[in-house]
C-alpha cells in the first residue's frame, strides 16, 4: 500500500476532471487525478463531436479525451489508473481509498465522477448506439435534420429531447409506455401545442431494428402495453431519454445531494457541503449535461480550489504569528 499527497486531489477524468487539473497544474498545485472505471468519460464512447468549440470539422470523442489527457500531462497533472471504493471527508487532508489499496490524500478533493444516461438494457439498443441510437438529442441531434425521429420516455427529459429535435426533424415521435406523461405540466402543454410532434400513448420498445450494412436504425419495433399488440415505427433516430444516473453513490452520507441524487453546490460557484471539496461536470449538473459546461465548471472548481487554499494558508500564517 502507497499512501499518494497533494495539494490538489481530482476524482474523475471525463472534461471536467481534466480542465480542473489543467488549470490546478499550471496554478502549481501538482495535482493527482484518478482515472475511476471509465478513463474519459462519457467521451469516450462517442463517436462523432461536431459542437466542442475550436475544431471546424467534426472529430472523435476518444481522440478529444485523449488531447485533454496530454495536456493535462503535459503541465504537471500526475494520472493514477485506480478506482476509490471509500472516502474520508471528516477532515484535511481528505483521505481516498482506491481499489488498489492506495491512500489518496488531498488538502482540497474535486470531484468530477459524473453521471451515466439510463438505457433501456435491450441487446438491439447496445448494438445500435451512435449507430441511430442515442441518449442525447442535444448531442446528436444536429445529424438527423431532416430524418424522422422518435424520443423514448415520459419525464421532463423526454418532453425536453422532443421539442428540442423540432429544430431539425419535421416529424418527432414520443413513445411513452402510460398513458400520461410525467413532465410538468407547462412542458406537456408545449409539447401538445407542437404540430410537428406525435405521441404514441402506452408503447414499449421491443427492438431497435438494424436496416442491416451501413444503415443503421431504420424502425423501432413496438409492445402495446395495455393489448400486448405489436407495431412497427419506420425511423432514423432513436433517442432513449429516461433519465440518468450521477456517479455518487460514493459520497451518501459524507456530502449533501439534492432530490435527484446529484450532488449539491452552492448557487454560482463548485463548493459543496463540506469546505474544501468542489464539484464539477455532469455528477452535479442536471441541465445542461455537454462536454463544454463540464470543462467549464471544471476550470471553475480549480479556481474555487485554488481560492480556498489560499484563504486556509493565511489564516494558518496569521494563526503561528
Amino acid at each position: 500500500m502507497t499512501t499518494h499527497h497533494t495539494r490538489m486531489l481530482i476524482l474523475g477524468s471525463g472534461p471536467a476532471g481534466l480542465s480542473a487539473a489543467i488549470y490546478g497544474a499550471r496554478a502549481g498545485m501538482k495535482p493527482i487525478l484518478v482515472q475511476g472505471i471509465q478513463p474519459g468519460g462519457q467521451l469516450m464512447t462517442t463517436t462523432d463531436v461536431e459542437n466542442y468549440p475550436g475544431f471546424a470539422d467534426v472529430i472523435q470523442g476518444p481522440w478529444l479525451m485523449e488531447q485533454m489527457q496530454k495536456q493535462a500531462e503535459h503541465v504537471g497533472t500526475t494520472l493514477m489508473y485506480d478506482t476509490i471504493v471509500a472516502v474520508d471527508l471528516s477532515q484535511r487532508p481528505f483521505r481516498l481509498t482506491g481499489d488498489s489499496g492506495d491512500v489518496y490524500e488531498g488538502e482540497v478533493l474535486i470531484i468530477a465522477t459524473g453521471a451515466q444516461a439510463k438505457w433501456l438494457g435491450l441487446d438491439s439498443e447496445e448494438a445500435l448506439k451512435g449507430k441511430g441510437v442515442s441518449a442525447c438529442a442535444t448531442c446528436d441531434g444536429f445529424f438527423y435534420r431532416g430524418k424522422k425521429v422518435a424520443v423514448i420516455g415520459g419525464g421532463n427529459t423526454a418532453v425536453e429531447e422532443a421539442l428540442y429535435l423540432t429544430n431539425h426533424s419535421p416529424d418527432v415521435t414520443l413513445i411513452h409506455r402510460r398513458g400520461t406523461l410525467r413532465a410538468e405540466r407547462i412542458l406537456q402543454e408545449r409539447l401538445f401545442a407542437h404540430k410537428g410532434v406525435t405521441v404514441l400513448w402506452n408503447k414499449e420498445v421491443d427492438q431497435f431494428v438494424d436496416g442491416g450494412g451501413n444503415a443503421g436504425l431504420v424502425a423501432i419495433d413496438l409492445i402495446d402495453t395495455v393489448t400486448g399488440e405489436k407495431s412497427r415505427l419506420d425511423t432514423e433516430g432513436g433517442f432513449v431519454a429516461i433519465g440518468h444516473h450521477p456517479a455518487t453513490e460514493l459520497f451518501r452520507g459524507h456530502l449533501k445531494l439534492d432530490e435527484d441524487h446529484y450532488l449539491w453546490v452552492e448557487t454560482g460557484s463548485t463548493r459543496t457541503s463540506v469546505p474544501g471539496v468542489f464539484a464539477c461536470g455532469d455528477v452535479m449538473d442536471k441541465i445542461y449535461r455537454q462536454a463544454v459546461t463540464a470543462a467549464g465548471t471544471g476550470c471553475m472548481a480549480a479556481l474555487d480550489a485554488e481560492k480556498f487554499l489560499a484563504e486556509a494558508e493565511f489564516e494558518l500564517a496569521e494563526a503561528a504569528e
